[in-house]
């Protein structure tokens, strides 16, 4: 398993973004992504703010919306599944970005699925950190 530490987390973030289409990134300028230790309540991720779907208008002059990856959950998860940290981060990041569009937990999930296979498209693999060899 790769380190835990904050560098990680965040490289594999700037990773799962590269696929979203730009038009959504640039929607949401008034993101701030943080990484926290661990949350209290066993999440991997939280989204908290006014999901783009709601704004009356230009974002600018709002505080930020937050979106946050809790490294300690997100490990244990990839631990328990037996998938990767890379992939969870990016699942929970995706999703989590999803409800910042406004989607309820249907869409985001369908906006998962749609974003992992052009990770695929674009990485050639599912999830590089649990392949063999």
């Amino acid at each position: 398993m790769p380190s835990l530490n904050r560098d990680f987390f965040a490289q594999e973030i700037d990773k799962a973004f590269s696929v979203i289409p730009e038009r959504f990134r640039n929607a949401c300028r008034n993101l701030a992504v943080i990484i926290e230790d661990g949350s209290e309540d066993g999440l991997l991720g939280l989204y908290e703010g006014v999901p783009l779907s709601e704004y009356a208008g230009d974002p600018t002059g709002m505080l930020p919306c937050t979106l946050t990856l809790y490294m300690k959950d997100i490990a244990e998860e990839a631990e328990a599944s037996g998938d990767g940290v890379a992939l969870v981060i990016r699942e929970t990041l995706w999703h989590e970005f999803a409800h910042a569009l406004g989607f309820d937990e249907d869409g985001a999930e369908r906006l998962e699925r749609k974003w992992e296979a052009a990770w695929q498209e674009r990485y050639g693999e599912r999830d590089p950190s649990t392949s063999s060899g």
